[in-house]
């Protein structure tokens, strides 16, 4: 699916400082980094597939073409985003994470949308709280997420797992 562009601009506009610096742990889709260049915004995304961010820099490149500011992606796990954003100092974070494993990437190791639940939230809390190390201070965080199921068709508490996961470092809701 194609991220929202309105989300994006609405989000990078009303929560972000002018020309702020974005950072973005799961940066599987073009779109939000090019919606920052396009606004001015300086983006640094990361995502595990390197097909996937090959993918962005072809869509940045159409969309773009003559831009002075382009996204910044890189290719790694973003359990390293602390080594992979290194003194990145963000303005704000920006992502829409793998939601479970609702849909699997990669048989991927690192990938954590393949992991048991308990695994992937373990994951991704550490994710978060790397990321939150990179955010200024008195600034925002911004996740899109929303519930999903295990495969017995019950919740898995994913929105409220993420907002505790912030809450814990001291990004309050």
């Amino acid at each position: 699916s194609i991220f929202d562009p309105v989300l994006c601009e609405l989000s990078y506009q009303w929560f972000n400082i002018p020309n702020g610096k974005i950072l973005d742990p799961f940066a599987g889709g073009s779109v939000r980094g090019i919606v920052a260049s396009k606004l001015g915004f300086e983006y640094l995304g990361n995502d595990l597939s390197e097909k996937q961010i090959m993918q962005n820099r072809i869509n940045a490149k159409e969309v773009l073409r003559d831009s002075e500011l382009y996204p910044n992606w890189t290719i790694g796990d973003s359990l390293n985003i602390d080594k992979l954003a290194k003194d990145y100092k963000a303005d704000m974070i920006f992502s829409c994470p793998p939601y479970a494993d609702l849909e699997v990437y990669s048989d991927a190791k690192e990938d954590i949308s393949n992991m048991s639940y308990k695994e992937f939230i373990q994951v991704y809390k550490e994710i978060i709280k790397k990321s939150c190390e990179l955010l200024k201070d008195d600034r925002f965080a911004v996740f899109v997420v929303g519930d999903v199921r295990d495969k017995k068709g019950f919740y898995q508490n994913f929105v409220s797992d993420t907002i505790m996961a912030f809450w814990n470092c001291g990004v309050i809701l």
